[in-house]
């Protein structure tokens, strides 16, 4: 069987090299690029993100990666967003007090945690949906955290009954209930590093490149 392929984008946020150890571990060919064409013909499109944000859209936009990202969905491929790669696929953020507009493709908005302690950096629980594939035997496992900001309302409540597919959220709690990962079709993302999360983060990871 040949190995998925697997892009991972880069547009300068934070060090993406342990994301492309991390896929070649589990068996993908990994290319490390934002070129259109790459982006558009691999199996599977990573998305990570590190930092603030509003610094992370900017520079998105400036590879012209939410187009990009919009046409993979559209077509079906599939798509992993990480960290702050998650968080940009929800409507908004309200990090450093200011409106930041993200991709919509989810409702939501990313808050600042309600905890004593921010960031909320280290290994925490996770409470995954039945019948989860991403955490297909790995539900009652840690992952590894690093955020001070996250999406904390459910958006299959705020989208409400519809024709379309809901995302389906798994939740974690530090000071509060937050969104720790979504599976919505071709979209899946984790608040957490499965790159760093150990043996928990490669299976993870493995059973989303079933997916691909």
């Amino acid at each position: 069987m040949q190995a998925p392929c697997v892009t991972v984008l880069s547009y300068g946020s934070g060090n993406v090299r342990s994301a492309v150890r991390a896929l070649e571990r589990v068996g993908a060919q990994v290319t490390l690029t934002h070129d259109p064409g790459r982006v558009a013909e691999a199996d599977g499109l990573v998305v990570p993100g590190v930092g603030a944000f509003g610094a992370v859209m900017d520079q998105l936009r400036a590879v012209d990666a939410p187009r990009l990202i919009e046409q993979r969905l559209a077509g079906g491929r599939p798509v992993l967003g990480i960290c702050v790669g998650m968080q940009v696929m929800f409507d908004r953020s309200e990090e450093h007090g200011s409106a930041e507009e993200g991709l919509g493709q989810w409702p939501g908005t990313v808050r600042r945690l309600q905890a004593d302690i921010v960031p909320h950096m280290g290994w925490s629980q996770v409470r995954p949906p039945r019948d989860s594939v991403l955490f297909d035997g790995v539900a009652e496992e840690r992952f590894y955290f690093v955020h001070s900001y996250a999406a904390t309302e459910d958006p299959a409540e705020l989208l409400g009954p519809g024709p379309t597919r809901l995302p389906r959220a798994t939740w974690a709690t530090h000071g509060q209930d937050f969104i720790a990962a979504v599976e919505n079709g071709a979209l899946c993302a984790t608040q957490f590093h499965p790159e760093k999360s150990g043996d928990a983060g490669a299976q993870l990871l493995r059973n989303w490149l079933t997916t691909l």
